[in-house]
């Protein structure tokens, strides 16, 4: 095993004319790592990760797999890694196992080792019993684990994994996320690169998650840090049997409340600076007023609010037009 990082990049730029869709991008990737891209559509993942992949040749800048350069020597990246793309990629006229077995010669693999290599990752993602059927009469959720195991068939050091779950219900959602887990105590070594939308997905499966934004790459930290270091680590949800008056709701700003919401006359969420004891001095302040209180939540930071203090807008808000 090579001692060079899965994945190296410097300063990666790509510009479509005036539109620069990834500025000055650097981030890196140990073995064994899942790492997971945020953002919106139009943040500039896709390209990203193209770039690295050998799809797209940047236009400055520098990216490495396995100390391989994605420009000079695409051909021994291509040998390295592996890709699910959010689409379905499957020939849905063959068999389960032939759809492996097609991959695997493409890889130069053959014989007793092609057999043996499609019986372990089908027992892998749960899919040896259904070896001999027509991929068209899998669910979605089996054919996103045959996907997967075909992408690791060639047991490369890094796997892109673009949105994996969009679209699958939550039961198949968290057989992929436990599958996850079977790939990785079986591979230590291998990096996985999960680009998503879903909030509660980079929470659960990655070490370090990085939130990319107008192609700009916002922070980059453990899912745990980054919700600890938000200034505002509360979020606080309220509801009163009364809407609330005006009055009242410049006095919930001052007492330390910010990015105040209100979902409806009588429902506001705050966020508040965690250990200060804000959502309980506001339901105080209320209830002095004469409001009675018939909801109080206080929970920690989220993903979702941690993108928003760095983005100033939700996660699935379309970005500005370029």
């Amino acid at each position: 095993m090579s001692s060079a990082r899965p994945i190296e990049v410097e300063r990666l730029t790509r510009r479509f004319g005036d539109f620069v869709a990834d500025d000055a991008v650097s981030f890196s990737v140990e073995p064994g790592e899942i790492y997971g891209l945020l953002g919106p559509n139009g943040a500039g993942k896709t390209t990203l990760i193209r770039m690295v992949t050998t799809l797209l040749p940047p236009t400055s800048g520098t990216a490495r797999v396995v100390g391989h350069d994605v420009v000079r020597a695409k051909s021994a990246v291509r040998r390295r890694i592996g890709t699910v793309s959010q689409a379905q990629t499957t020939d849905e006229n063959l068999t389960v196992r032939e759809n492996l077995a097609v991959q695997g010669k493409m890889y130069g693999l053959w014989g007793r080792t092609l057999r043996e290599r499609i019986e372990h990752r089908l027992k892998q993602v749960g899919l040896w019993e259904r070896r001999d059927q027509i991929a068209r009469h899998l669910s979605g959720g089996m054919r996103r684990r045959l996907e997967i195991a075909r992408g690791v068939l060639h047991r490369p050091s890094v796997l892109f994994l673009d949105e994996p779950t969009t679209g699958l219900d939550p039961q198949s959602r968290r057989a992929i996320w436990d599958m996850f887990g079977e790939l990785r105590a079986h591979d230590p070594e291998l990096a996985i690169i999960l680009t998503t939308h879903a909030m509660e997905e980079a929470d659960h499966l990655c070490h370090r998650v990085a939130i990319l934004d107008q192609g700009k790459l916002l922070c980059e930290d453990s899912p745990a840090t980054l919700k600890r270091n938000l200034a505002t680590g509360e979020r606080v949800e309220l509801e009163t049997d009364r809407p609330i008056g005006e009055e009242d709701r410049r006095g919930i700003a001052e007492e330390g409340a910010s990015d105040v919401v209100f979902a409806s006359p009588t429902r506001v969420s705050f966020a508040a600076r965690p250990g200060e004891a804000t959502g309980r001095r506001v339901a105080r302040l209320l209830e002095i007023e004469g409001y009675h209180i018939v909801h109080l939540t206080i929970a920690l930071a989220t993903l979702e609010d941690v993108f928003f203090s760095y983005t100033g807008r939700a996660l699935r808000e379309p970005p500005p037009a370029a």
